[in-house]
């Protein structure tokens, strides 16, 4: 996997997982009407304090373990199975699908900068998808990564944490100005697309790692 495909990949993936409604997406809608426009980075900051640590943990923990065919392949095969999850419970939930106003993220909040990034952090590390992601997919990235060495981890990292800050920067800012930023419809087509390119992943990812396991025995 070149640098170019792996920050597409990570940022395609990244900005799928953004789009669905979850915990950092309510609280960056419940406190931008209040708080304005920097909502959005100042909780994508508290989410990537929680995230380098991770990265640096596993890229310098695991090194030699990311470049063992049988421990990716394994990655490969758990996270196609993941993504092809996450990629059907998207299309299976379009119909009914909605952008959340602040009305449903419980009104508007009046937390300060440290506040937005505690909530950043704090609504990361309750999901229980966010570990379950990083054990599987991330995992399977950073050991993509590994062949590139520094430029891999960053080429990945940026591609994930940018897919992050411009939804959620966009949200708030649509949110303080009173206005949605996509109609329902734009919203679902867009989720759609994505839940149709997790498909794509699930099966590359799935594969890949199905051969590299079957090469290792």
């Amino acid at each position: 996997m070149g640098l170019a495909f792996l920050f597409f990949s990570a940022f395609v993936i990244g900005l799928s997982g953004a789009l669905m409604p979850g915990p950092v997406l309510f609280v960056t809608i419940r406190h931008s009407a209040g708080r304005g426009r920097a909502v959005g980075p100042l909780i994508v900051a508290g989410h990537a304090m929680v995230e380098v640590p991770l990265v640096l943990a596993v890229v310098f923990g695991l090194g030699g373990l990311l470049a063992r065919p049988v421990f990716t392949g394994l990655v490969g095969v758990a996270g196609g199975a993941l993504l092809l999850g996450l990629g059907a419970q998207m299309l299976r939930s379009l119909p009914g699908l909605h952008l959340p106003g602040p009305t449903e993220a419980e009104g508007q909040g009046s937390l300060g900068a440290a506040g937005l990034i505690g909530a950043g952090a704090a609504t990361s590390v309750a999901n229980p998808y966010f570990t379950l992601w990083w054990a599987t997919v991330g995992m399977r990235f950073l050991a993509e990564a590994t062949v590139h060495g520094a430029l891999g981890y960053a080429a990945f990292y940026a591609g994930h944490v940018l897919s992050d800050l411009g939804w959620y920067s966009a949200v708030a800012e649509g949110v303080h100005r009173g206005r949605r930023i996509l109609s329902d419809r734009g919203y679902r087509r867009l989720v759609g697309a994505c839940a149709l390119l997790l498909v794509g992943f699930a099966l590359y990812f799935g594969i890949d790692g199905a051969v590299r396991l079957l090469a290792a025995g």
